[in-house]
């Protein structure tokens, strides 16, 4: 099982980390579920989702197929998700994400995904998404729990959480909200990442580490 969780999506300061991952070795070879489902809980066209698209495709990836799980079933996700190497959920609003993960029954199909090999990408919202819960999403007011969500839990996929595009001007609030939670934390810019795999966490990219609530790489 590898997960990768981004700020910024698959920027150049960590291609290669990201590279270094695949489940097969020939990015070309690599078939991609691209989740757009985040982006629709902010706009009816998110046409920034192109920019995410063509960072994949810079990596070599050329088989990408888009999938919302908004109006999909658990079984409609096994026969999308049978041929693919990677998941990618994109940026968006993490509390609408969180509401069609939970009806489509994606929390159910990632993990057979995760069990035969599969490699699960987080950008911003999905990288919320994989944490315990997703609290942190609205720490900065990046997002807006607009779908009435009272149950924050998330895919709970690792033990610690992400606050995504950490800027210093966010600290007193990441600081503040760091002592309202037991969870470690790991405060991303856009040109960092978390690499998880075979029990090992490293913090990858440019720049100052940032962690709080005693968050470690091991």
């Amino acid at each position: 099982m590898a997960i990768y969780y981004t700020s910024g999506g698959i920027v150049p300061e960590i291609k290669k980390y990201f590279l270094s991952i695949l489940p097969k070795k020939r990015p070309e070879e690599n078939r991609v579920a691209f989740v757009t489902t985040a982006a629709y809980g902010e706009s009816k066209n998110p046409t920034w989702m192109e920019k995410d698209r063509q960072l994949l495709r810079d990596c070599g990836i050329k088989h990408l197929e888009d999938v919302d799980f908004k109006g999909k079933t658990e079984k409609d996700l096994e026969r999308i998700f049978s041929d693919k190497d990677i998941i990618s959920l994109n940026r968006g609003n993490t509390f609408y994400l969180l509401k069609f993960v939970r009806e489509s029954g994606f929390d159910k199909v990632l993990s057979c995904f995760l069990r035969r090999g599969g490699l699960y990408v987080g950008v911003s919202a999905g990288s919320y998404i994989a944490c315990p819960m997703i609290g942190a999403a609205a720490w900065k007011h990046q997002d807006r729990n607009r779908v009435g969500i009272t149950d924050f839990t998330a895919l709970n996929l690792v033990p610690f959480l992400i606050t995504a595009h950490f800027e210093e001007k966010y600290r007193v609030i990441v600081d503040q909200a760091a002592k309202a939670t037991k969870y470690p934390i790991v405060a991303l810019s856009d040109k960092q990442a978390v690499l998880v795999q075979s029990g090992k966490i490293k913090v990858v990219g440019e720049g100052k580490r940032e962690y709080f609530n005693g968050f470690k790489e091991k």
